[in-house]
Parts: C-alpha cells; sequence; structure tokens
C-alpha cells in the first residue's frame, strides 16, 4: 500500500501540467488549475489550511471514477467537498479536490408514499426539504448551517442538527448509498453485505468481540468509523457504517434518504436558568416528554441579537424545547406541559412563526458570533457567571476564538458535571470560551480562544486538547458529536478507542482505499493536531493599512481572519425577509463572488503561498470587482466582516502610483464634477447631450459607464440654491443640520425640499452646513483612500462650529450616512471631531422621532413596496422608520436584498448584467406585485435609479411621501415649498429590451 499523506501545506506540484491535461481528457466536467479555484479550496471552517493542486466540478458518477483513476495512476490525493463548511480539517487537502456543489447537485426522485428521496452529493439540505415540504415532510437532520450544507457532507460528517433527539443522525436517515472505492469500484450499499469490498467481511468477523466492547452508549457518538453497525445482531448496515467515514473509504455519488413527518404545528418553549451547567442538568429530564429539540445557550450569545428583550425570559442561560403537533393548540399545549415540569427561573412559550424563526436565527449564528468574545464579558462567560446583559455579541474588538474543541458529546445526564470539568480545565489553561448547544443529546459546541499563531500559544492548544481528550472520555463520551474527527481530534482517538479498535479503523480504511488516495491525514493515521495551522503563513507583523480597523486592534490581517468559514453568505436565498448578504454570489453562484471566498482569497494575499503578487493581485481584484459594497456582510455575517471596506482597502493599494479604471475618475469624483456644473449652471446643456444618442454612447465608453445605462439628469437648480432662494423666517438657532449630500443636492434636490418641509412641520429649525461638506462616500468606494481623507479633513474643518454646538445633523442619503457613521472615523479615527461628527448623524426618521416625539405625521393611508437600503440594513437600522411609516398609515414590508445599482457599481462596464439580476432578486418583483395604489419607497438615489431605469417606476423618499401627503391634507406649507402632486402613483411599466 502507498502512503500519500502529506503533512505540508502546499500540495503536490510534480506535473501540475501533465495532471491538468491528463484530467481534462478524462473528466467532461470543469477542470481549474488556476490561482483563483486553489485559494478559494485552501481552508473549509475549521483551523486548518492545505493548498490544493487542482479543483475539479465532476458531472456525474463516471467523472467521479475518471478523475479518481486518473489521481490513482499519477498517486495524487484526492478530497470530496460540499459546501466547505466542516469544521475539523476533513474537506482540505493536498491533491485534487472534488467540487460536487456545481454539477452534481440535483434531486433524482422524490417518493412521498415511500418517504424517500434520492440525491446527488451536491444537494443543499434546505433545497431537499423545500421539495419535500409540499408533502409534509422533511429531512431530520439538520445542522445550523443548513441553507448551505449538502447531503454529501452530512454523509461524510455523519451530521446530527438540533432536531436529532426526534429524528436521529444522519446514519439513521440513510436508507442506501451509491459509492466509488479508492479502487474505482462501484458499489451500492445499504443493509446487510452486499456491495461490500472483498476482505471487510471477514475482518470484521474476526473482530466482533472488540467491536461489541469497543464503543460508548451514546446518541451523539461520532467519532471513528461506525463498524458497530455491521455487528451480526444488528443486522449488518453496510450505509450506515460508511457515513461519517470522512471521505476516506469511498466517495457518495448518489443517496436514497428516509423523509420524517413534519408537524404541522410547532411551539417554542424557552426556559431560563441561572448559567448553562444548570440548564444542561435539567436538559435530559425534559426528554421523556418526547420534545423536538433541546438546545442550550448561554446570555451572551444571545444578547444584544434582536429578539431577546421581547422574548427571552429571566436568567444567565436557556433551554429552547421545540415541540410539535397536529395544531398550533396542541403544539403549544406540549410546550406548556414542558414548562410546568421543569424547574426554571423563568420561561415564555413561543409560538408565532417569526418569533421562533428570529429565536433558533441566534442560534444557527452562534458558531460565527462566538468567534468574538468581548474583554469585558470573557471572564464571565468562562466561569458561567450567569448575566452579561446589554454586553453586545462580541462583534468589535475581543478575543479571537476558535474551533477545535467544537462538539464533543456525553452522556446527557452527565453534561452537567462534564460542563463544570470543561470550564475548569479553562481556568487552569487560561482560556476562555462560551458552551452552547444541543443539551438533550449532551453535545456542546464552544469556541475557545486558543491562540494559534504563536508557537506558545500552538503549543498550549496541543496540552489541553490531549487534556479535554482525557476528561471527555472519564465522561464516557465522545470526541466528536457532530462535525466528524478530521485532524483536530483523529490523532487523540486511541484515548477514546484504544490503540487496538484505532489499528482496527486502518486495516478497514486499506481494504476500501488500498492506495491510500481518499482523504489521507484524517480519521485514520491523521496528521498531527498542531499542523498545517490555517494561521501560519500569515504575516506576524500588522500590515501597511488605511482604514483604521478598530474591531480588529488596526490589524488588517486580524479583520480578513474574522471569516472562519461557516459560509452564512454562500446562500441561493437571503437568511431572513429583510437580509442583503451577499447579492453578488445569489447572482453568479460563484464562490469567488461570496464574502467568504473574497475573505479566503485575501487571506492567500497575505499568506503568499498561492497568490504571490501581493496588493497587486489580478486574482484578488478580479474577484472584488463583482463586490457591490452592499455592506451587507457588516451585519448579516456572524462576525462582521465587512467586505466593502475591504475592497476599498485594497483597491487604494492596489491602484497606488498607477493608472485607474476610467469609472474611478468619472463616478469617484462624481461631486468634484456636478459641483463644477452647479457653479457654471450648465445643467441644462449636460441634460440636453446626454439625450443625443451618439455623444452620450462616447461620454459613457471615455467614462467606464456601462452602454446599457442612462445618464440620469442633473437638476438645473441643486438644493442649496433653492436654499439660497428661499425666504428666511428670522435667526432662530437650528434644531437640525440638513446635509447637502451630492446626490440629493445635485441629483434629486426634491428630497432635500421635502424634508424641510416635513422637519418644519415638526417644528423643527432647519439649517444648510457651509459648501463644500462631503462624506467622502465616492472616493471610498472606489478606493480613493487618499482623496477620501482629505475631502473628509476638509469638511471637519467645514462644520466644527456645528459640531461645537452639538447640533444634529440629518442624512438624507442612507449610504453617505453610512459613510459619516462609519467610514469617516475608520478612516480619521485620531480627530476626535470624527467620532462627534459620526455619532451626531440621524436618519430622517431618527430625526423626527429624536428630537421631535410629539410630532404626528400625516396620514397616507396606502400600503407600500420597496426597498431598504442596504447601507440602512446594515449600519444604521430601519426601526425608526418603520414606527414612522406606520404611525403615517403606511402599511406593509420593504424587501430585503440589493437594488444591484449600488452607487457606482451598476453603472460600471461589465456590472450591469449583475446588477439587473440583483434587482430581479427582490426589489423589481415586489414592484411588480404591488396594488396600483402603493407607494413606492426608494429612500437611495440608487435604489430609485435602478427602478426608474429598470422598471420604468418613479420611487420615493419617505421624506417626499409624507411632504406630499401634508399637501393633500391641507396642512400649514411653509413658504416657497410644494410637494408631489401625489406621490404614491406609479408610473406604468414599460418593456424594454430587457423584459422588464
Amino acid at each position: 500500500m502507498s502512503d500519500l499523506r502529506s503533512d505540508s501545506g502546499s500540495g503536490p506540484g510534480s506535473d501540475p501540467g501533465g495532471l491538468e491535461r491528463d484530467l481534462r481528457a478524462a473528466v467532461r466536467g470543469a477542470v481549474d488549475l488556476s490561482v483563483t479555484a486553489r485559494a478559494l479550496h485552501t481552508m473549509d471552517a475549521s483551523n486548518y489550511r492545505r493548498v490544493p493542486a487542482a479543483v475539479v466540478a465532476p458531472h456525474d458518477a463516471d467523472d467521479v471514477a475518471a478523475a479518481l483513476d486518473v489521481c490513482r495512476r499519477r498517486g495524487v490525493p484526492v478530497v470530496a467537498r460540499g459546501a466547505g463548511t466542516s469544521i475539523a480539517g476533513q474537506a482540505t487537502g493536498v491533491g485534487v479536490v472534488l467540487d460536487f456543489t456545481r454539477r452534481m447537485n440535483r434531486i433524482v426522485s422524490l417518493d412521498p408514499e415511500a418517504r424517500t428521496a434520492v440525491v446527488q452529493p451536491g444537494v443543499i439540505l434546505d433545497d431537499l426539504r423545500a421539495a419535500a415540504a409540499p408533502y409534509g415532510l422533511t429531512f431530520g437532520p439538520d445542522p445550523s448551517t443548513h441553507s448551505r450544507c449538502t447531503l454529501g457532507g452530512m454523509i461524510g460528517n455523519n451530521s446530527c442538527g438540533s432536531h436529532s433527539v426526534a429524528w436521529g443522525t444522519t446514519a439513521d436517515n440513510v436508507r442506501s448509498l451509491s459509492v466509488i472505492s479508492g479502487r474505482g469500484d462501484t458499489l451500492r450499499l445499504g443493509q446487510g453485505w452486499a456491495g461490500a469490498p472483498e476482505g471487510l467481511r471477514p475482518l470484521i468477523d474476526d473482530h466482533l468481540a472488540l467491536l461489541r466492547t469497543g464503543y460508548p452508549d451514546l446518541p451523539r457518538r461520532i467519532s471513528g468509523y461506525a463498524l458497530d453497525a455491521l455487528l451480526p445482531e444488528r443486522g449488518p448496515d453496510l450505509a450506515r457504517a460508511f457515513c461519517g467515514s470522512e471521505g476516506t473509504l469511498g466517495l457518495v455519488t448518489e443517496a436514497a434518504v428516509r423523509l420524517v413527518e413534519a408537524p404541522r404545528a410547532r411551539a417554542l418553549a424557552v426556559l431560563g436558568y441561572a448559567d448553562e451547567s444548570a440548564a444542561a442538568e435539567a436538559a435530559a429530564g425534559l426528554l421523556t416528554h418526547g420534545p423536538l429539540t433541546v438546545e442550550g445557550m448561554a446570555a451572551d450569545l444571545v444578547r444584544g441579537a434582536g429578539p431577546r428583550e421581547s422574548v427571552l425570559p429571566r436568567g444567565g442561560a436557556w433551554l429552547f424545547v421545540e415541540t410539535g403537533g397536529e395544531s398550533p393548540a396542541e403544539a403549544r399545549a406540549r410546550a406548556e406541559t414542558i414548562v410546568r415540569a421543569a424547574d426554571v427561573l423563568d420561561a415564555v412559550v413561543v409560538d408565532d412563526p417569526a418569533g421562533q424563526r428570529a429565536l433558533w436565527r441566534v442560534r444557527e449564528d452562534a458558531s460565527g458570533t462566538a468567534t468574538r468574545i468581548a474583554d469585558d464579558i470573557a471572564d464571565d462567560i468562562a466561569h458561567g457567571s450567569g448575566d452579561a446583559s446589554g454586553r453586545g455579541r462580541g462583534r468589535g474588538l475581543g478575543k479571537e476564538a476558535w474551533p477545535g474543541w467544537e462538539d464533543c458529546a456525553v452522556p446527557p445526564a452527565r453534561l452537567g458535571a462534564y460542563l463544570r470539568d470543561f470550564r475548569a480545565l479553562l481556568a487552569e489553561h487560561g482560556l476562555r470560551g462560551t458552551p452552547y448547544g444541543h443539551f438533550g443529546d449532551g453535545c456542546i459546541h464552544v469556541r475557545i480562544d486558543f491562540d494559534l499563531i504563536t508557537p506558545e500559544g500552538v503549543a498550549r492548544f496541543r496540552r489541553f486538547s490531549e487534556e479535554l481528550a482525557d476528561v471527555v472520555v472519564a465522561h464516557g463520551g465522545s470526541l466528536s458529536g457532530e462535525h466528524g474527527d478530521g485532524q483536530a481530534r483523529a490523532e487523540l482517538l486511541p484515548k477514546m478507542y484504544g490503540p487496538e479498535l484505532v489499528a482496527l479503523f486502518a486495516r478497514v480504511k486499506d481494504v476500501w482505499d488500498p492506495d491510500g488516495l481518499l482523504n489521507p491525514g484524517m480519521l485514520v493515521r491523521p496528521a498531527p493536531l498542531d499542523t498545517n495551522l490555517r494561521f501560519t503563513p500569515l504575516p506576524r507583523e500588522p500590515v501597511d493599512v488605511v482604514f483604521g480597523y478598530p474591531g480588529d486592534g488596526g490589524d488588517f490581517a486580524a479583520a480578513v481572519r474574522r471569516c472562519v468559514g461557516v459560509a452564512k453568505c454562500r446562500t441561493a436565498k437571503v437568511a431572513s425577509p429583510t437580509g442583503v448578504m451577499c447579492p453578488s454570489f445569489r447572482a453568479t453562484g460563484e464562490e469567488e463572488h461570496s464574502t467568504r471566498g473574497r475573505a479566503r482569497l485575501l487571506h492567500e494575499m497575505l499568506a503568499g503561498e498561492v497568490v504571490t503578487d501581493g496588493w497587486r493581485s489580478t486574482e484578488v481584484r478580479d474577484a472584488l470587482d463583482l463586490c457591490l459594497s452592499c455592506k451587507g456582510c457588516r451585519s448579516d455575517c456572524p462576525v462582521g466582516v465587512d467586505m466593502a471596506t475591504y475592497k476599498a482597502e485594497f483597491l487604494h493599494h492596489h491602484y497606488e502610483g498607477r493608472r485607474r479604471p476610467a469609472a474611478h475618475y468619472a463616478m469617484g469624483w462624481l461631486p468634484r464634477w456636478l459641483r463644477f456644473v452647479a457653479a457654471t449652471r450648465t445643467a441644462p446643456v449636460l441634460n440636453a447631450l446626454a439625450r443625443i444618442g451618439p455623444l452620450a454612447a462616447l461620454g459613457k465608453r471615455l467614462g467606464g459607464i456601462a452602454p446599457e445605462r442612462s445618464i440620469p439628469p442633473v437638476a438645473p437648480r441643486t438644493l442649496r440654491q433653492w436654499w439660497r432662494g428661499r425666504p428666511k423666517g428670522g435667526s432662530r438657532t437650528a434644531s437640525v443640520v440638513l446635509w447637502p449630500d451630492t446626490f440629493t443636492d445635485h441629483l434629486s434636490p426634491s428630497v432635500g425640499r421635502a424634508a424641510v418641509r416635513v422637519l418644519e412641520d415638526a417644528g423643527l429649525t432647519v439649517a444648510l452646513p457651509p459648501g463644500g461638506v462631503c462624506c467622502g462616500l465616492t472616493y471610498v468606494s472606489t478606493g480613493q483612500l487618499d482623496r477620501a481623507r482629505a475631502v473628509l479633513r476638509a469638511t471637519l474643518d467645514r462644520v466644527a462650529p456645528l459640531l461645537a454646538a452639538g447640533t444634529p445633523v440629518v442624512v438624507l442619503e442612507p449610504s453617505c450616512a453610512a459613510a459619516l457613521r462609519t467610514d469617516l472615523v475608520e478612516l480619521l479615527g485620531a480627530d476626535p471631531r470624527a467620532h462627534r461628527l459620526a455619532a451626531s448623524v440621524r436618519t430622517f426618521a431618527q430625526a423626527l422621532e429624536e428630537l421631535a416625539p410629539r410630532w404626528r405625521p400625516p396620514h397616507v393611508g396606502r400600503p407600500a413596496v420597496g426597498q431598504t437600503h442596504c447601507h440602512q440594513h446594515a449600519v444604521l437600522g430601519d426601526a425608526a422608520e418603520r414606527r414612522l411609516r406606520a404611525k403615517a398609515g403606511i402599511e406593509g414590508e420593504l424587501s430585503g436584498g440589493c437594488c444591484g445599482l449600488a452607487g457606482n457599481f451598476g453603472f460600471e462596464q461589465g456590472h450591469y448584467e449583475v446588477s439587473v439580476t440583483c434587482a430581479e432578486e427582490q426589489l423589481l418583483p415586489s414592484v411588480r406585485r404591488a396594488p396600483d395604489d402603493a407607494v413606492v419607497l426608494a429612500d437611495g438615489f440608487s435604489c430609485r435609479t435602478q427602478l426608474e431605469q429598470l422598471a420604468g417606476v418613479r420611487g420615493w423618499h419617505l421624506a417626499e411621501v409624507l411632504a406630499g401627503a401634508l399637501e393633500r391634507t391641507g396642512r400649514d406649507e411653509s413658504p416657497g415649498q410644494k410637494g408631489p402632486s401625489w406621490v404614491g402613483r406609479k408610473v406604468p411599466f414599460r418593456k424594454d429590451r430587457n423584459g422588464s
């Protein structure tokens, strides 16, 4: 048997050209040896990193066999990969990565009568669940990554999820598997010995006594090979035994799985306890009531996460116990029975679906939120000392925390005692972490603040791992209770199983894969747990950057490290109705256009091994090119990755000292050009020229603007010019300063005029700041950061008197308000004036709510459609806007996502198709479905422009809607102002070349 293990971070490099040639000749699917493809697949969601030689997206099972044959002849390892969300390193490798998500992702059949489905390995779990839902069925196992994890990955890891107390692990729900062994044999595995590779049955028969005594008895025993499923008294089940083998025995090409009946109604009993130990000790006693889930989490994972204040009962930790029933009343009655049976500090039953979804999102995001332990609560967390109220989710500056001991499991009755020993070991090593997870199954997730960068920290990581393995075994537990052993725990399996059973694992591996081809270094003959760490190649000294990265101690590498690979950005639909992240991935479906993919490329740029040309990298530039800078990841990513900022930073360095794309000058310098037009009063001339086809086409080509776009008209009279000509009403001290952003001032001054009217109706005195103020947004979005800082410094000089007076600043354009709130302080953090200006920024609705709390808006009384601006969602929040709309009788929810224009993005050459695709995801369909009397709301200039250009629909800022209602209802009008005649009427749709 040849041994293809490699403990280094670099892949086989003897003949990459020959490997590529052979693969292309043999495989019909995609073969990719590019820098981008290899960089994107160096990591999964674990602490480990390996550089593959090639990435193959097989077309079908024949392709899988052909790729294996090429690799076997060349001695190149093979790694199967789904969504890359494994946390033990088993989805990384140095040979050929088989990406099943791109081609082999079909639901082959679904039989509701038999309650089975046949799927390919790249099928996403939520897609299977959606297909089964019309029949009242579902697939039972549901990891928190259900929106992006694949069935093949779940089979490889024997994944479980929160409903395992009711429906078991993946192995419990697999009927049969089509598998290709390491030698290329196609096998059909099910119950019985049919399909077993030659030599497996005699090997098992020779070790029956060992298999009968060598396994702990607990529901979440995932570690090692499940060879006890082959015992004769259990009825040998080859499919069950194969589950959890982490791609080391064979490659799944098709799976027949069991579907279960989904409850018609569900209720959620939320039980409050003093700390997680008390919750853990109570969990096992609730299982007799037949719950669907018994999940536990501590205070810091829930505080400040949205539903906490209105839903969660008192306590420092909670059990989330879900019940089902044929009706809402039956589900609620079962939940109330559990509340009565539980000894709790406090409890509440949540039976509305929206409230339940909000709470489950908190739990599903925990693997990300737990990676940042805020310094002020970490000690309390480590010692289980209860409440961490009001201290946030740890997204800012705090200790980084990592997987590695993410999912140990013990018998549920031992969970409380295990947690006490676990916390004691953490304290002994000076480490901190927050337990949460599947308390009903005795399975605990935790991210720990290991130092995986310095030699001393890595040595402590090893010592802790060895000692914790002893603790787990002492409690009769499993080193892995959900995500598999991979490299993180496989080295320690002898502590759990003993050397004789681990040696049997190796012999079984050799039967299935005698050449050692499949996923070497995992589970059997493992690489040491402290090698191949993904942080090793990163620079030790801080990188010279422009942004301050205050949440990461000023360290760009730390900012990039935020991405731990949970891949919430890699979903076909937004995670919530109002979510945004990641529109470019949803438009293209390509990993490099996800937040995670871009973070991986930046990581490799810093590492310098695969991406070797640093800030000049064309691979990183091209991946970032389709980033809309929507900032959705800043709020929707569980760890707060801010790819818009990283993109601006990269563009600054990439083009430093070099000529930029024409669009950076045409649109990045937009404030300068528009001020020139206003000063020369040439707007009518410019607008006339833009209507002349050949001249407009030439101008767009020279300016790097997409030919499909129309150039928005410039207002003949700016907001400032209107303001100067408006009768003044005395010399009262200003209540608010209205910020004349570039878009409002020069392109849609009607929004500013409407805002003045409404603010004055609310009794506020409005002033405009001195000329020349600018938030710097267009310079930031194009990476012209030196220019952005200069503009912002000049702005701070001009508004210094306003800052001294503490006057609130109302910013009507959400993207400009977000820039003043975030980019300003991250670019000029050393200037206290920057912090004062950022703190003074209010949105239109926030200003009315805060400064005129007794004012009642005019009654609009119409439904609304439209989209919450992506920057508003990510940075500012829209709670005040929701309340203002409700007071005005504007009904309906705005959609999430991104309009797709996103400032300069949708205007740039090469971006039009993606821009339209983003708009067609939510915004345009919601407007098309709207009733004729609906108000189309769009506070952002980009959103309004996208609506006008793609759908022929006039979108309105909320200020315009209220100003129009003031006119209609006859409330006193300020001199010289007039609202739109009726702002709610939609322009009829037009058919254009895009079919919109």
